[in-house]
């Protein structure tokens, strides 16, 4: 399954800055996931099926691309679907620049209801952070975070911390840095622009 995912996502080995502000060697392309639903589907299915036991009343799941594998999950599962939107706000030590807020007109429906996090591919965390934070901040009981697929063990460790079951479809070894532990940067090696990201981060002072 982990190999099926990854051919999907179309990964790319380099340097790049990543939305948590952290510097890695793996970029995956998120949005060839969704070209050929009919490919992604089974993989939506299987995530469903491993959720369902949780008993979720809501699926919420962050823009962009992982609002749309979050909708497919609660389609399955027939309960509501929200989604977070990603603002900057300060960071003071140049990580997790990004805040995810749900929308006004959907903050009230998450009173009390037991929710699950889904987001395609989750590595150092910040929209899955801080979609959580924000969710706790709707009142809404955060029981999972459910993935795709989980790189390196950040996913983890925030999930223990929280109490949060982690439901995920794979696993693979990562190793996201700050930019003072790049050893990327040490050996002089330039940041790759993907589409124009790395410029518009770097241009709002902030460096997932």
């Amino acid at each position: 399954m982990q190999a099926t995912i990854l051919n999907l996502l179309a990964p790319q080995k380099g340097h790049f800055l990543l939305e948590s502000g952290h510097h890695g060697e793996l970029w995956l392309n998120l949005e060839a996931l969704f070209l050929r639903p009919r490919l992604l589907q089974p993989l939506i299915d299987e995530l469903a099926m491993r959720l369902r036991p949780l008993g979720v009343d809501a699926i919420c799941a962050p823009l962009i691309e992982g609002a749309f594998a979050g909708l497919m999950v609660a389609g399955r599962l027939d309960v509501e679907f929200t989604y977070s939107e990603r603002y900057t706000r300060p960071a003071a030590n140049g990580l997790f620049p990004a805040g995810y807020r749900v929308p006004a007109a959907l903050r009230r429906r998450l009173q009390d209801k037991r929710v699950a996090i889904v987001n395609d591919v989750v590595n150092a965390g910040s929209a899955v952070i801080g979609t959580y934070t924000d969710l706790r901040q709707c009142g809404a009981d955060v029981v999972a975070i459910g993935a795709l697929l989980v790189l390196g063990s950040a996913a983890a460790g925030f999930a223990s911390q929280m109490n949060l079951a982690l439901i995920s479809l794979a696993e693979a070894p990562n190793n996201p840095w700050t930019l003072q532990e790049c050893p990327l940067c040490a050996a002089g090696v330039s940041l790759e622009d993907i589409a124009g990201f790395a410029t518009s981060l770097s241009a709002k002072n902030t460096a997932s």
